[in-house]
């Protein structure tokens, strides 16, 4: 059994922190010095990637009090209990069980009776089957024609993620002939939303996948009915053209209502629910279930060299705690990621769902609160738009804001071009590149407008081309980051009660049960 400790009780954490401004980053990534970081400090990943941590303000000694902080804390053995079945998620009181979902050599998890490795495992070859019925035309619309376009119906966990994944996938099957059905999405419960999607769309040919574990989430349900009054409209049955994604005892299940209903649970939470059936029903609809499977596998590799205990060969396990370095001793709270790759567009606004409503809490694991720093600030946006943005702010502006780059030596298409003397994916590397070490150097200038303190800390996760496995890997990679900072922190990263009472506080204004500041603003918008 392991223990639970916040780390302001430990020997390794108070070490940690006489360890403050030891690194000079500029002076460590200059000259051949810098070339040998790079070499060095480097852990391999799946699917061909790498973690590179060269341009962070570590080295050896950090280094060495990180890996003591993860072994005094336990981090490998709580992630141990956390696959075998234990209650991690103290809040709710429930298991934590989304790497089950991809680790099909993962070892039986029983909870309420159920073998939960059999049940998701059974769900996967549901959707598989019926995504093949769908593709070969015994699953059609009322007209017996075949289904063009799925569009998937959620909102949070139930969008992000799997909008994500299918924009990072989106060419490279068009390219490689995997690209079954194009996909759209509606999340947002204002009309515009789903009136842009449903007038882009052949609604005679779409599936819609309405996505609601509980069946009860009140944006979801909205979109849903806005989508059956257009398919109404049109003298469609909405039950010939939706599918949910639930839990067994939602009232969407069993439904008829409902062409078919694919199942998870509640030891799934929303963020981390791309795994399961809620990306699994989209992409192996758009792209196939034999893409999909290749995506579970670059994850469950990932979720594999997340048991490493050797902090220098673990790359999740790594960057955890050089974030938990920076934000607990270096003081910075926001983190900036940036991937170079057009694909990972929507990458980012995944990230920031994952990590701050997994880890913005000021209270531990067993409800006490706690002085010490939590989750940061994650935002991001794809480069080189972004240099184009808020790199003004990140390379001269009065906060220091450490960097996560993603990038990748190929891109997804063949008919690049090369215009002066380089190809257009040339041009995205370099500038990847140059950023990292601009970022580390800066530049000396007398005039002080033109001048560049440099010791913005970076890392780099490099592959060859983004692929379902690099994807897989590189969304476990996050996910695991997550989860061992969460465990440092002695918090509960797998609940969220944060975002309850802004529902709650709606549901009064739509029954119009308010008073004072409530019914003022209530007024002030016409509710």
């Amino acid at each position: 059994m392991v223990s639970w400790n916040n780390p302001d009780t430990l020997e390794s954490w108070k070490k940690l922190g006489t360890l403050k401004d030891s690194v000079d980053l500029k002076a460590v990534m200059s000259g051949e010095g810098g070339a040998d970081r790079v070499k060095n400090y480097s852990i391999p990943m799946p699917a061909g990637m790498t973690y590179n941590y060269a341009a962070k303000e570590v080295d050896d000694t950090v280094i060495d009090a990180l890996a003591a902080l993860a072994d005094e804390q336990e981090l490998i053995g709580k992630y141990e209990e956390l696959l075998g079945g234990a209650v991690i998620n103290t809040g709710e009181k429930r298991l934590v069980l989304h790497q089950l979902c991809r680790g099909q050599q993962a070892g039986d998890v029983m909870a309420d009776g159920v073998n939960k490795r059999e049940f998701y495992l059974s769900q996967q070859k549901r959707v598989a089957e019926f995504a093949e019925k769908v593709h070969n035309g015994q699953i059609v619309n009322e007209k017996g024609e075949k289904f063009t376009t799925v569009v998937q119906i959620g909102i949070g966990g139930s969008d992000l993620g799997p909008r994500a994944m299918y924009l990072a996938l989106e060419n490279w099957a068009k390219k490689n002939g995997f690209f079954k059905m194009n996909a759209e999405f509606i999340s947002n419960v204002d009309p515009d939303d789903a009136s842009a999607v449903l007038g882009k769309v052949d609604v005679a040919k779409s599936i819609f996948i309405l996505v609601s574990k509980s069946g009860t989430t009140l944006e979801t349900l909205t979109n849903e009915s806005f989508v059956k009054d257009a398919l109404t409209k049109q003298g469609l049955d909405p039950a010939k053209h939706m599918i949910a994604v639930t839990s067994e005892t939602s009232p969407l299940a069993g439904n008829s209502g409902y062409l078919d209903a694919f199942f998870m649970d509640d030891y799934i939470g929303g963020r981390y629910s791309t795994s399961s059936a809620v990306g699994g029903a989209v992409l192996s609809l758009a792209f196939g279930a034999d893409v999909f499977a290749r995506f579970l596998d670059g994850a469950a590799a990932e979720d594999k060299l997340a048991l490493e205990k050797d902090i220098r060969k673990n790359p999740a396990l790594m960057d955890a705690l050089i974030g938990v370095y920076e934000r607990n001793v270096l003081g910075y709270g926001t983190t900036a990621v940036l991937p170079y790759s057009q694909a990972l567009s929507r990458f980012p606004a995944h990230l920031q769902q994952l990590d701050m409503e997994s880890n913005g809490k000021s209270v531990n694991r067993f409800g006490a609160a706690i002085d010490y720093k939590t989750g940061p600030v994650i935002f991001g946006e794809p480069g080189t738009n972004g240099q184009h943005s808020f790199y003004q702010l990140l390379h001269q502006g009065t906060d220091i804001i450490p960097l996560q780059f993603v990038g990748f030596r190929k891109s997804q298409i063949e008919n690049d071009v090369v215009i002066e003397d380089s190809t257009s994916q040339q041009k995205l590397c370099a500038n990847v590149a140059a950023q990292i070490v601009a970022f580390a150097l800066g530049k000396d200038d007398e005039d002080k407008n033109k001048n560049f303190e440099g010791k913005r800390p970076s890392s780099i996760i490099a592959g060859d081309q983004l692929t379902p496995e690099a994807l897989g890997a590189l969304l476990a990679h996050f996910e695991n980051k997550v989860m061992f900072q969460g465990f440092v922190w002695n918090i509960n990263s797998f609940d969220q009660e944060g975002v309850q009472l802004g529902k709650k506080l709606a549901k009064k204004v739509l029954a119009h049960d308010t008073d004072g500041a409530l019914k003022a603003y209530s007024d002030l918008l016409n509710i």
